[in-house]
């Protein structure tokens, strides 16, 4: 085979086949073929021409698993046939960031499938740096470690111990992700969402209450939940300006608030509410390896699994026809994952 098919935004709101050559890899890289492939929120902003930073034509798809088909020259530490996860940050290694170990926010990061084409195809060479093990992670669920591993860097951020108080604002892919992840460090854990059905989703994958932030004493059912107190700990994970603002009337003085959710405009934080908690605030951006590899050992242990965000499947010989009406029109669609033939 020297060609593959591959699914390809051509323009905004335009995905078309084609006909590529098959990438031959480069002395460190590693080439594979996908399994499966998460579809973000990034993919959608992308097809609908909303995202920023973005060049088309463009091959989407970074959270992926596939399997190992051919090893460049000089790449090493994996095996034909071995199935492997996507980190698709490919970092500088040079800017002051990357020298501080904090590659997940490289000034020239260049993501695979944003900035550079990415998985929706039959065959993607990447760098071997760029590929984490999982022979003994569920392939559905080895799609999902790059969204889980963005909660992880965020539960990470917000340094959850066992037994704090946490309120995870926003239950969509990244918040179930934060909330599953601070549950398994042991947190006593609460979601708020305003949509019932994803109050509902989180309740029976997570096993985890849940409270409605519209509800009038929606601030009681908090502290009830709480044990008459505020959270420790609050992760926004909407990107809702609204609830940005508002996080810091939602923790305990002396509280932390971790935003992984972005909001492209400005904030207005109460700077009365702000001093007086001596609020702790702080940003979270992608993951670094550390990240990936917690997600790893929590999946295999069997404490984080792909149905606690996913609720949709897709087959890739027939997401063109299907992508505008089950992916960006399907209200109900909080994570789905694509199917590819093998």
């Amino acid at each position: 085979m020297t060609t593959m098919k591959t699914l390809v935004v051509a323009e905004p709101r335009q995905m078309v086949w084609q006909q590529r050559a098959k990438p031959t890899p480069a002395a460190n890289d590693v080439l594979i073929k996908p399994i499966a492939a998460g579809i973000c929120g990034t993919d959608i902003h992308a097809w609908a021409g909303n995202q920023p930073f973005f060049s088309y034509p463009r091959v989407l798809g970074h959270e992926l698993c596939g399997e190992v088909v051919e090893l460049g020259s000089q790449a090493s530490g994996f095996r034909l046939g071995q199935r492997v996860a996507l980190i698709p940050y490919v970092a500088c290694q040079q800017c002051d960031a990357c020298l501080s170990g904090k590659t997940n926010c490289c000034e020239n990061i260049s993501v695979i499938g944003v900035h550079q084409d990415g998985g929706f195809c039959e065959f993607l060479s990447v760098p071997s740096s760029n590929l984490l093990a999982v022979d003994d992670v569920d392939p559905e669920a080895a799609a999902l470690i790059e969204p889980f591993a963005i909660s992880a860097h965020a539960v990470r951020r917000a340094a959850v111990a066992a037994d704090e108080q946490v309120l995870v604002v926003g239950a969509g892919p990244i918040g179930l992700g934060v909330a599953a992840i601070a549950a398994a460090a042991g947190a006593n854990v609460v979601v708020a969402d305003t949509s019932e059905q994803r109050r509902a989703h989180v309740a029976q994958k997570l096993g985890l209450a849940t409270v409605n932030p519209l509800d009038a004493d929606f601030d009681a059912q908090l502290k009830a939940e709480f044990g008459g107190r505020l959270a420790a700990k609050v992760i926004d994970a909407t990107g809702s300006p609204a609830a940005m603002n508002g996080a810091v009337k939602l923790i305990r003085h002396g509280g932390t608030i971790v935003f992984v959710g972005l909001h492209k405009g400005d904030l207005v934080i109460p700077d009365i509410e702000f001093h007086k908690k001596e609020t702790t605030l702080l940003g979270s951006r992608n993951a670094t390896l550390e990240d990936f590899a917690k997600v790893g050992e929590l999946m295999a242990k069997g404490q984080l699994r792909a149905d606690m965000m996913l609720n949709r499947h897709y087959d890739f010989s027939t997401l063109v026809e299907r992508f505008e009406a089950d992916v960006i029109n399907n209200r109900e669609l909080i994570k789905g994952v694509i199917h590819f033939e093998r």
